[in-house]
């Protein structure tokens, strides 16, 4: 990734070593971000089943709200 790669994103980009952070998103199919993480470091960045979880955790509750 570039620079602007990481500025459109609004990701974190560390200037000592000159790349970007881990930065993560769960987008709806409109685009909209669900949920996102930020990470300088491997702790906190997403699980995959863990998201998984998330996601169809938020599905059911957007799903109840429409009922």
């Amino acid at each position: 990734m570039t620079r602007a790669d990481g500025d459109a994103l609004g990701a974190w980009w560390e200037e000592r070593r000159d790349h970007i952070q881990p930065s993560e998103f769960i987008l709806t199919r409109s685009g909209k971000v669900m949920a996102s993480t930020y990470s300088n470091s491997p702790i906190g960045r997403m699980d995959p089943e863990e998201t998984l979880t998330l996601i169809k955790f938020l599905n059911a509750q957007r799903a109840q709200a429409k009922k």
